[in-house]
């Protein structure tokens, strides 16, 4: 498929770009999307999560009370999980969230959720730009000639340009990626994907 490519204004400069139908126009695999947004969620969770067991709660070990006589259950210690303050049963401990998917999986889940986006009519391929300084007003008026301001919005670029990145990080609906950084999540979780017209060619080699 073709795509003009856009200046820094919006408008299109009369160039075109054609995009690998291997990569643009494939057919969406849903659980290859799931398994990986599923990873790339699992792998931002910390798993510090901790709650003190019957061991592990401050108390005396002392028999509270005798064994028979008493008319209700026995009890043999403060911590008992039933009573008040006591231990917690099965509570969470830390642990790991990640799991791991072969490269051709998340391979296919990255050109499923492209060809969606492209299907969508929601790719831009925008010509290279640079800033002299970070400034946020300059990528605000990035967003605003081509009609994004008030979209989430995924800016993917060939190397790292950080004037660019910086230029966009005080912006909460923006993201600003290098075409390795790329993941399925981001690329669902925006409305509009913004290529930059020097990220084509790393995009493509990386899931050919």
């Amino acid at each position: 498929m073709e795509v003009a490519v856009l200046d820094i204004n919006g408008k299109e400069t009369g160039r075109k770009v054609t995009l690998s139908d291997s990569v643009f126009a494939t057919d969406p695999n849903n659980h290859a999307l799931y398994l990986d947004v599923k990873q790339y969620l699992a792998n931002q969770r910390q798993g510090t999560h901790k709650s003190k067991e019957r061991a592990e709660v401050a108390g005396s070990t002392r028999k509270i009370k005798k064994q028979k006589g008493t008319g209700t259950a026995r009890a043999g210690s403060a911590k008992n999980p039933l009573f008040k303050g006591g231990g917690t049963v099965f509570g969470p401990r830390p642990r790991s969230y990640t799991f791991k998917l072969n490269k051709n999986l998340k391979k296919l889940a990255r050109k499923s959720a492209l060809s969606l986006k492209a299907k969508e009519n929601a790719i831009f391929v925008l010509e290279n730009i640079q800033f002299e300084t970070p400034k946020t007003k300059n990528f605000i008026s990035v967003l605003k000639a081509l009609g994004i301001e008030n979209k989430k919005s995924l800016f993917v670029l060939g190397d790292l340009n950080n004037n660019v990145y910086l230029s966009s990080r005080n912006l909460g609906r923006t993201k600003v990626v290098t075409n390795s950084e790329l993941n399925t999540y981001s690329i669902l979780n925006a409305n509009s994907l913004v290529l930059f017209e020097g990220s084509l060619e790393g995009i493509e080699s990386n899931l050919s």
